[in-house]
């Protein structure tokens, strides 16, 4: 089933994490007309004079990466430049694993909450707990410092020490502990039984997302016999996106046949076709995949393929609509070029860029009173620059990308289990593979 494709999908989302690209490509350059280079040359003059002129000395590095970052937002969104270190950080990501501490940690009060440590990681093992409140980090104190840059000093190589400052209620003072980094998997599936109902939630395409689904499935087919089980929720809300060749195995898990995906770049003869192999790994059990405007990229991908084949009925509202795919380009020691090469195309042979994936069944979820006003409707249909889909109109892409905290207020879910349990109907419900419609 696991095919190695070369090409790899950007994650769409602002600031989201995980989200890595295409493949290291050496790519030929066409020559440049005469006309180009008279335009080059006016580039190197005002270099020149900014450096020369400039009220204070500028840093060169700096503002070549200005430079080349600036002619790369011009073409679309998801397309940049990074440096060395940024190069770095996304193939740690893309791999799912970095030199850490084993703590998933959001900011409270200024300070670094630990949410849970992760089970048989160094900070379990060393006795930190859900609650506490990491203030200083290697003496440094956490206030003034933000989530990003907080993680980052507590990432590094593994093996070194880190010294922790943590307040925890009911201690009369902080106490103190000193952690040897590991190496940290980053759980990119999380599972767990809904009675009689497997849940499965993708929460990036790293390098082990495959991996990671197919013990999730088959932890829950040993927890509930297969006579028993109704089927399966598969939770893509708020998934960015990440690996394509991710996106490809993650659907194949759940087909037998059909194409998944196509990309399609400037040059025609470059269209590849990605086609389901034999082996469904949840043996055909109904499957409902919940959406929303959180739903990027990769995901997308899993979400269409398994909507055009009619292998699993749609659930929630419409998706970010990122339907574009980028390449890695390696620039030696001085970083990487990410550069949209294509877009890619659902097995209907649809383009969702701009436009996204429409739900089978729309069901809102609603926000609460607080947040009103301030969790706002995000597609890639509103990103300035993007490429324009081929179907796109002024309804755009995007919805509301919220998601209850507690499962119980979570009123997408509870709509997907009462479909599973028969409680609800709808004639989407399952859906009728008969009228699969593929692209020619």
């Amino acid at each position: 089933m696991i095919r190695k494709a070369s090409l790899l999908v950007a994650g769409a989302l602002a600031g989201a994490t995980a989200m890595s690209v295409i493949y290291s490509a050496g790519v030929p350059a066409s020559a440049a007309g005469n006309s180009t280079y008279k335009e080059l040359s006016v580039f190197g003059d005002v270099f020149e004079r900014v450096r020369a002129q400039y009220v204070t000395p500028p840093d060169d590095k700096k503002l070549i990466e200005a430079a080349i970052n600036g002619m790369l937002s011009s073409l679309d969104p998801h397309s940049s430049f990074m440096n060395a270190e940024q190069a770095a950080d996304m193939r740690t990501q893309t791999k799912g694993e970095f030199g850490g501490l084993g703590i998933e940690v959001t900011m409270d009060k200024d300070l670094v909450k630990v949410v849970t440590p992760i089970e048989d990681t160094p900070a379990a093992k060393a006795g930190i707990l859900s609650g506490d409140y990491i203030s200083k980090i290697d003496g440094t104190e956490v206030r003034g410092l933000t989530l990003n840059q907080a993680v980052e000093k507590m990432r590094g190589k593994v093996g070194e020490p880190i010294k922790l400052e943590v307040i925890r209620q009911g201690a009369d003072k902080p106490l103190e502990f000193t952690v040897k980094r590991d190496i940290i998997a980053v759980q990119a599936v999380k599972y767990r039984v809904e009675g009689d109902v497997g849940y499965l939630r993708i929460i990036s395409f790293t390098e082990k997302t495959f991996d990671d689904l197919k013990k999730a499935i088959d932890k829950i087919q040993a927890q509930v016999p297969d006579d028993k089980l109704k089927g399966y929720v598969l939770d893509l809300r708020l998934n960015p996106g990440g690996l394509l060749d991710q996106a490809i195995d993650v659907s194949d898990a759940f087909l037998n046949k059909g194409e998944i995906v196509s990309t399609r770049g400037r040059d025609p003869s470059e269209t590849r076709r990605f086609d389901a192999t034999e082996g469904d790994l949840s043996h055909g059990k109904p499957i409902i995949v919940l959406i929303n405007g959180g739903t990027a990229s990769a995901s997308e991908i899993v979400s269409g393929a398994l909507q055009d084949l009619k292998r699993a009925t749609i659930l929630g509202t419409r998706s970010f609509g990122k339907g574009s795919v980028q390449t890695i380009i390696q620039l030696g020691d001085n970083g990487a070029l990410r550069l949209t090469t294509a877009l890619y195309y659902t097995p209907s042979g649809r383009s969702i860029q701009g436009t996204g994936i429409t739900p089978d069944i729309k069901v809102e979820e609603p926000v609460p009173d607080d947040l009103k006003g301030k969790v706002e409707v995000e597609g890639e249909s509103s990103l300035s620059g993007h490429i324009k889909g081929q179907s796109e109109t002024t309804e755009g892409s995007g919805s509301i990308a919220y998601v209850p905290p507690d499962p119980k207020d979570d009123v997408q879910l509870h709509y997907a289990l009462d479909l599973l349990r028969g409680v609800k109907t709808d004639p989407s419900f399952p859906p009728d593979p008969t009228k699969v419609t593929m692209a020619k």
